[in-house]
């Protein structure tokens, strides 16, 4: 192998002739970028929708945070990284955890690997949840958003974030925690110019507000105009999403649940079945740990009956068992339970009515988790060569496509063609 490529997860990538930026977006449902950029309100990226660099893909299922972000980072999916949820069912321990300590990580990312090879690179992320695994084995800067006052050189790095990004700490539930990202990752590409960066936003918007609504649009405006600055400085930019995002309503606005452990305890008894719900984080506020993607550990005895009524119910979509969810969706089977539940798209799957608490929800509930909310975009703001035959692309092919198959630049950047338009 040559001294300009390496080798990570089985994946070979050529080194970076320019600086690279991929942005995860996160909850990025693609009609959020048709109706922006056909409202007028996304002119850099309208530019990309129509010369033919955007892709319709597939992320990860379950179609979550936690799994997309480190599949993204590493070019494989959860069956070979190993992070198959936000939260999930530790059996070796007996407890149920967040899965965000890089103890769960199995494969090393892209990252670090040209981090070790000599690259710059920067991870700049919203959540503090993410950072320790997107960060993990890098010898760069990493940080997040939301605890961007508390960065150290030592730790992260990086210090006095505040001070280069010029912003003060946003709330972590705001559009501008997603800001402050993508005015970091402006402000670190012309302070110093990292070879590879990675940027991961946050979902609040799109829990709120649906494609084509003005706070969807002004999200996306504003987003736009970080995007034509980084393609301006000269970047190469990447840009997918880890998962949509859809209304998960009844008729009149209520959310649209099945409450499975209620069920089950109804069903086979209380204390023969635990369900987890992997959507489960920190920050419940906007989803009320409501998804549309659960996972089930009951007695052997007991899954087939289960299995059988649960899928005769209104709104759900698919009951597998163990091996067939795991070989479809390509997960660790030892994180899935006996069974793995997928709900339909404006429908969600909780545990027990009396355990979510839905007060902090102040718009209709919007959420994601199932095949419903996989199709994700790739955009890149320079022509791709040679994936033909390799319909759906991945979101976790989108290193591959920006450093083996993008065309060389040639003339002006995207952002100065249409800002002379």
């Amino acid at each position: 192998m040559g001294a300009n490529r390496i080798e990570v997860n089985g994946r070979r990538y050529r080194w970076m002739t320019d600086p690279l930026v991929v942005v995860c977006i996160d909850g990025c449902e693609y009609d959020y970028l048709e109706r922006a950029a056909a409202a007028g309100r996304t002119p850099y990226l309208a530019g990309l929708l129509r010369d033919g660099r955007a892709f319709r893909g597939e992320g990860v299922v379950p179609s979550f945070t936690n799994p997309n972000n480190l599949s993204i980072v590493t070019g494989v999916a959860p069956a070979m990284h190993g992070i198959c949820g936000n939260y999930f069912y530790d059996r070796a321990a007996d407890a149920e955890v967040m899965m965000n300590d890089p103890r769960y990580l199995r494969a090393g990312t892209v990252l670090a690997a040209f981090a070790k090879a000599g690259a710059r690179v920067a991870v700049v992320t919203a959540k503090d949840k993410l950072r320790a695994l997107l960060g993990h084995d890098l010898k760069g800067i990493c940080f997040s958003a939301e605890k961007a006052a508390d960065a150290t050189l030592t730790d992260h790095g990086i210090e006095n974030v505040i001070g280069l990004v010029g912003r003060p700490v946003p709330a972590v539930y705001s559009a501008e925690l997603s800001e402050f990202v993508l005015a970091a990752g402006v402000k670190l590409m012309e302070a110093q110019r990292p070879d590879l960066m990675y940027l991961s936003t946050t979902d609040y918007v799109q829990h709120k507000f649906a494609p084509g609504s003005e706070g969807a649009n002004a999200f996306y405006a504003m987003m736009d105009r970080y995007f034509a600055r980084l393609d301006a400085a000269g970047a190469v930019l990447a840009l997918t999403a880890d998962h949509g995002m859809n209304a998960k309503t009844r008729a009149d606005g209520s959310p649209n649940v099945v409450y499975l452990q209620d069920l089950l305890d109804a069903w086979i008894g209380a204390g023969r079945a635990r369900v987890i719900l992997p959507i489960t984080d920190p920050y419940v506020v906007h989803h009320g740990a409501l998804g549309s993607f659960a996972t089930i550990y009951l007695d052997a005895g007991a899954c087939e009956l289960v299995r059988a009524r649960l899928a005769a119910l209104e709104g759900i979509d698919l009951v597998l068992s163990n091996a067939d969810a795991c070989a479809r969706f390509e997960l660790p089977r030892d994180r899935m339970g006996d069974l793995v539940v997928i709900s339909g798209r404006n429908v969600v799957l909780g545990t027990g009515v009396a355990r979510h608490d839905l007060s902090g929800l102040d718009a209709p509930l919007r959420s994601h988790g199932g095949i419903s909310e996989q199709t994700v975009p790739l955009l890149f703001n320079r022509p791709v060569r040679g994936v033909e035959g390799r319909a759906p692309l991945r979101n976790f092919d989108v290193l591959d496509v920006a450093l083996n198959h993008l065309a060389p630049a040639a003339g002006q950047s995207a952002a100065m063609r249409f800002a002379a338009q």
